[in-house]
């Protein structure tokens, strides 16, 4: 007889009552291909299937089939397997999922439980002000609080183009967004960055390159070993794109929060957010735009659109509203 498949509806009902009838005892660290490390919680017995990581203790582990794709961050039920390797048997309720799209517009979580996302640039590779815009908008999206770096503000005098580097800082700071600028291996600004993590879970995003694992490094110091925490890589001579470092999310426990290193994003699709997210993603166009006389309004040459009276009167910059365009564009 052939084994009859479950419904979204009905697996998620089984994965519901396990999370309500399980206890929480571990933490998913990182990816490992098909398994998952965990992170043993305090009290919980660790089994057989474990190693020590400083002072945690990890046990690698699969998960069963009607969980739905875990990532690092989520909070798990799991108990020792027959194969010498753990098994997840829940998911708690997460507060919080980053995610983007992946394939065939099939949104993929990054991280969870998470409270801040930092978005990292540098002078080198060249920031790309749209793709901060997106990560604004779906930080937005999930009332997580941003973060904007600057990192290798050291090497700012000597890039491509400093002033508009200095610019694109300035307009984000200008919209009341927290901004910082760092030396992840100078040791500059560390100190008021830890400052502000203190307390919190928080996800590091940004184009490779722009020293994400070494800023993980920096805040984190090394190991007794004098090994790094996370792997750093190199910028290609040829584009001055970065390597990809990072494959996979790792969280980190630092002196007072919690840090997760992401992979390197180039691009950062927004197929999973509606056009209304988008507007109230960028925060100074969405309390001028209520004040239009449609509600339907597109912001292109409409009677009465408050957007084009505040264009015109400098109120808006012409670079953030050509953005938005462009990333309504990129869902239709």
């Amino acid at each position: 007889m052939a084994k009859r498949r479950l419904s979204k509806q009905q697996l998620g009902r089984i994965a519901k009552n396990q999370e309500a009838d399980s206890i929480v005892n571990g933490v998913i660290i990182r990816h490992f291909g098909k398994q998952l490390d965990v992170e043993v919680l305090a009290g919980a017995g660790a089994g057989e299937a474990t190693e020590k990581t400083g002072e945690a203790t990890l046990v690698r582990c699969h998960q069963r089939a009607n969980l739905p794709t875990l990532v690092t961050g989520d909070r798990v039920t799991w108990e020792p397997g027959e194969d010498g390797v753990g098994v997840i048997t829940a998911l708690a309720e997460r507060r919080s999922v980053f995610a983007r799209p992946g394939f065939a517009g099939v949104v993929k979580p990054m991280a969870s439980n998470i409270d801040v996302v930092l978005v990292v640039i540098a002078p080198t590779p060249m920031p790309h002000a749209n793709l901060i815009d997106r990560y604004l908008v779906a930080i937005e999206a999930l009332n997580l609080q941003p973060l904007l770096i600057l990192n290798k503000c050291d090497l700012l005098s000597s890039c491509e183009d400093p002033e508009a580097v200095v610019e694109l800082v300035e307009l984000y700071r200008s919209l009341s967004y927290p901004c910082l600028a760092v030396s992840a291996l100078q040791g500059e600004g560390l100190e008021a960055l830890r400052e502000q993590l203190q307390g919190r879970t928080t996800v590091l995003v940004g184009q490779s390159g722009v020293g994400k694992s070494s800023l993980v490094n920096g805040l984190g110091g090394e190991l007794e070993d004098d090994s790094p925490l996370a792997q750093v890589g190199e910028l290609s001579e040829f584009h001055e794109k970065g390597m990809h470092t990072t494959t996979t999310s790792v969280l980190f426990h630092l002196d007072g929060f919690d840090l997760i290193d992401s992979p390197g994003i180039r691009e950062f699709g927004l197929g999973h957010v509606s056009p209304q997210d988008v507007l109230e993603g960028f925060i100074e166009l969405r309390e001028i735009a209520r004040q239009c006389k449609f509600r339907d309004c597109a912001h292109q040459g409409e009677p009465g659109c408050a957007v084009d009276a505040a264009l015109e009167a400098g109120e808006i910059q012409p670079s953030r509203l050509n953005s938005y365009f462009q990333i309504i564009d990129s869902l239709e």
